[in-house]
This record gives C-alpha cells, structure tokens and sequence, in this order.
C-alpha cells in the first residue's frame, strides 16, 4: 500500500494551497487594502494559529500536556479548524507519527529529504509517509472514536466559509482578502517554519536522536514552537520555552488558564529530567541545512 501510494501527488491539496496563495496576492491590489484588515490578520492568526493549533491542536490534544473541560477543548479544536490546517484527526495523527519516526522513514515530513520538502512539499508531493485512514485510527485512536472530532472532518471548509461570510457582512471584501488568504498563507508559513527551518537552525540543549532545534525567530512567529528541540525532549511539557530568555506566549496562555482553573494537570519535566538529557559544549550549537 505504501508503495503505491508514494507514486501518487495529493492534487487536491496542492491545488488548495495554489489558489489560497493566489488569493492573498490580491492584498496587493489598492482597493483591498485597509488598516483594519491588516490588523485583523494578526488577530486571527492568534485566534486561530495560537490559540487553535498551538495550545489546541499540539499542546492539549496531541500530547496531553494540560487538560482542560471537554467543552472548552472542543471549542479551541474549532478554532484550530478555522486555520485550515486538516481536520484534529488529520493534524494530530500527522504530528504523532512525526515524533514516532522523527527525521527518519516514516516522519511525514523528514528534513533529509530537504528543506522545501520538511517546509510544504511534503503536503502534496508523492509522500510514503502520508498517513492512510487505517494509519490515522492508529494514531490517534481517541480522536477517530470522538464523533465531534469526525464532525470536525467535514465541517473544515463550511467553518471557513462561514468565517468569510461574517468578515463579508462586517468589513467587506477587504475583510475577506486579509482574514481569509493573508491570514491562511501567514499562519501556514509560521507553523511550517517548526518543520523546517526549527529542525536545521538554531541551538540544541538537549540529546533527543534527532535534528531538532530551538530557533528563536520561529518561536516568535509560532507562540512559542521554535523551542522545538526542548519540545523533542520533552513532548509531554506544557512549557516549551525552559530557560529563562527563551519566550514562550503559549505556557503564558497555559498560565493564565491555570490561575482562573480551567486547565489542571499542567505536566512539566522535572530539574532531574532535564539535567539527564542536557547537552554539553559543542553538541549544543545548531544544526545547518
């Protein structure tokens, strides 16, 4: 089966991907442009790319790092929904068998094979290490017998135009162009970064058998992400920034949920964990593509 599935490009997604791209050019065009569109870009990119696939999507749901009421999980996983980026099942199972099979056959987007394909390409070209729906039960078993998550499986692309429909009503097309195209293309760029560029620059602080890093500038763009190699270390952590300097707007979120109780069971590694697997001279510089 995996043979022949590496023979096949997914066209459906490039072609998506394509035409989302080719709508946020228009942002370019002059009667487009509004200052209130560019300022709902970062608002939904928080909203959606923050909050819906940072927290959501990766912290809460795919490691189990924090748990808060099934309601209010429901609600950030419609929100990471509205950033396009696959079904909770889809995204999560993806993510799953990317730490089983980190950087080697079987990572869905393995940064040997280069740093376009660990960044998009691995979306839609002829990729073994695509996840088949038996694949995607073996993930992520708890998501696939959750029927609000299989609802979330179709409900994708009439959120999203849903979501276009209000901008509409309430800012016009200007709305639209930047809520929409620009914020998609800025969001998947900022979560690619974490495949790409976080596991081939940086700095390493500890051994995890793998090219992960922690790369400051992607921890911007992505609430935290880039501190991708402590993540590696430690893939149950709530917190993904571990030394002091290394910002985290995420675990701040995290915090927050905390301190009004919504979230509890907060999981972080211990001092002895992390002494354990820290590294030491020159193993901690960075890793070139």
């Amino acid at each position: 089966m995996k043979k022949e599935r590496s023979k096949q490009r997914d066209v459906a997604t490039g072609m998506a991907l394509l035409l989302i791209h080719a709508g946020a050019l228009a942002a370019f065009v002059p009667a487009f442009f509004s200052w209130s569109g560019v300022g709902l870009v970062f608002l939904l990119w928080w909203i959606t790319g923050g909050i819906g696939v940072t927290l959501g999507y990766h912290r809460l749901i795919t490691h189990r790092s924090l748990r808060v009421p099934r309601l209010c999980e429901y609600a950030i996983a419609t929100l990471g929904t509205l950033a396009l980026q696959g079904s909770p099942i889809e995204w999560i199972a993806t993510h799953r068998a990317h730490h089983a099979n980190s950087d080697r056959d079987g990572d869905p987007h393995d940064v040997h094979r280069g740093l376009p394909w660990a960044h998009m390409e691995w979306l839609y070209r002829a990729n073994a290490a695509r996840l088949s729906p038996a694949e995607r039960r073996h993930y992520a078993p708890d998501l696939v017998d959750d029927p609000f998550y299989r609802a979330l499986e179709v409900l994708a692309i009439p959120l999203q135009v849903a979501l276009g429909v209000v901008l509409l009503i309430l800012g016009g097309w200007s709305w639209v162009v930047w809520g929409i195209f620009v914020r998609l293309v800025f969001t998947y760029h900022c979560t690619w970064f974490v495949n790409s560029a976080a596991h081939a620059t940086g700095y390493r602080t500890f051994r995890t058998g793998d090219r992960s890093t922690n790369c400051w500038w992607v921890a911007l763009l992505s609430f935290g992400e880039g501190w991708h190699n402590n993540h590696h270390a430690f893939q149950f952590s709530a917190r993904h920034g571990l030394r002091w300097f290394e910002f985290d707007m995420t675990w701040l979120t995290i915090r927050f949920l905390r301190a009004i109780r919504l979230a509890r069971d907060v999981k972080l590694p211990s001092p002895q964990m992390m002494e354990r697997l820290r590294l030491r001279g020159r193993q901690t510089r960075g890793v070139s593509a």
